[in-house]
């Protein structure tokens, strides 16, 4: 039964990530752009979670926590930036 219920979210999540993608190319301003990729770092998170979780193992949950430093580092990073210049 949790089969079913991880393809269903993996499913969801592949969209979330096409529109994240999409939200991207198609945005004008940085602050935008860097929300989608924010999200898309979420999306890729939550993917390795309920992939180990699916398969049982504790293999990447090493992975998950540096992808999510760096998300964080990056989009906190990318936020100072736009403050000190100014968004346009």
């Amino acid at each position: 039964m949790f089969g079913v219920f991880a393809n269903t979210a993996l499913v969801l999540l592949g969209i979330a990530g096409a529109l994240a993608v999409a939200r991207t190319a198609i945005s004008s301003s940085i602050a935008d752009r860097i929300i989608a990729l924010d999200l898309l770092v979420v999306v890729v998170v939550l993917t390795i979670a309920i992939d180990s979780a699916r398969s049982d193992t504790a293999a990447f949950l090493d992975v998950l926590v540096v992808v999510s430093l760096l998300g964080f580092v990056a989009t906190s990073a990318v936020a100072r930036f736009i403050e000190r210049r100014g968004a346009r």
